[in-house]
């Protein structure tokens, strides 16, 4: 099949749905399927307000119809609900032509933590927009029950998957640093409550791994305190610094998945945080992680765990298996498309 992905979310970003959609790219074309990506690399861009690294693409409608008729794909998948997102979706209308579409990311509650919106009137702009299609895609049972629960239909399962050939047990040399290692990894933003990890009074030290745009302030804020900040790693690096924390600490409240946890127990490492959606759907309360509204609490007791069980735990997600999800819940729009969606989902 001929797959068109069509996302707001690229390189040079680093983050969950960057890293989702590269490796869901890679398994649909070693099953043998043809992906094309629309981001926007191909146009004209902005930085987005608050977000300078995210790009917001101009005057987009009209490149993407015609990157549209010219790749003609089988079936149409919008990551995100930007500009792009906005193009595709208008123009599949306009043709009548299925397509899919993916929840990512709380924004509703990203966008009350930043400029104060109020829930309802973002969830009613993500109503009209997801309501559209055939099939909305999220990354947990309880990300799916909220979504219904705010009148979005047609809400779908798909998981998200590990790299266990780079995140895996080695060598724990890469933090010469005092016992124990907390360790955060991902965005350094107001919405990952990154305060909560900085705040804690913890023994040994305390390392920040990525950026963001709350990443000078919080230096500023936190720089008489023994905290010590890597910046953004690639993936074998990231890997060295998981295997070398002795406990994970994930202080978000909003992720609606998490990939970094995988990540991290990949590599032996437990993690510590809140019971809310995302740790408690990739975890569960008795998983290899200490879930506990009380932060601190939670990072003392993930220094318990056995690093053997929580790699194993993490050996249950692959990226195939979340792949051919989302290869499921794609609605081709040609008969022999439907047939060769229907033949693949047969074969063992």
């Amino acid at each position: 099949m001929k797959i068109m992905i069509v996302t707001d979310a690229w390189e040079p970003q680093v983050n969950g749905v960057v890293r989702t959609l590269k490796q869901t790219r890679a398994e649909l074309e070693k099953m043998g399927h043809r992906v094309d990506i629309l981001s926007p690399l191909e146009f004209r861009t902005l930085p987005c307000p608050t977000y300078p690294e995210i790009r917001l693409s101009l005057f987009a409608g009209g490149k993407v119809r015609q990157r549209l008729k010219d790749f003609a794909p089988d079936a149409i998948h919008i990551a995100t609900e930007g500009p792009l997102g906005l193009a595709a979706r208008r123009y599949c209308i306009r043709n009548k032509l299925p397509f899919t579409t993916a929840y990512h990311s709380r924004f509703p509650e990203y966008v009350k933590l930043r400029f104060g919106i109020p829930l309802a009137v973002s969830y009613a702009w993500f109503r009209w927009f997801h309501n559209a299609a055939d099939a909305v895609m999220a990354p947990t049972r309880v990300v799916i029950r909220d979504l219904e629960a705010r009148g979005i239909r047609n809400v779908v399962h798909w998981s998200r998957g590990v790299d266990l050939e780079t995140f895996k047990p080695g060598p724990r040399d890469r933090l010469q640093t005092q016992k124990p290692v907390f360790v955060y990894v991902g965005r350094v933003a107001v919405e990952k409550n990154i305060e909560a990890f900085l705040e804690l009074d913890l023994p040994g030290s305390k390392w920040v791994c990525g950026d963001g745009p709350a990443a000078a302030h919080l230096k500023e804020r936190y720089a008489g305190q023994d905290i010590n900040w890597l910046g953004v790693l690639d993936q074998q690096e990231l890997a060295r610094v998981y295997r070398a924390a002795d406990v994970f600490v994930f202080p978000s409240k909003t992720d609606t998945f998490g990939l970094v946890l995988l990540e991290a127990m990949a590599c032996g490492c437990p993690v510590a945080a809140y019971p809310v959606t995302g740790p408690i759907d990739v975890i569960g309360p008795a998983g290899p992680g200490a879930l506990r509204e009380d932060l601190q609490e939670a990072c003392l007791a993930a220094l318990d765990i056995d690093r053997t069980e929580v790699r194993r735990f993490a050996e249950r997600f692959s990226w195939q298996a979340a792949t051919l999800q989302f290869f499921s819940h794609l609605h081709p729009f040609t008969a022999t498309a439907q047939q060769e969606l229907e033949l693949s989902l047969r074969l063992p």
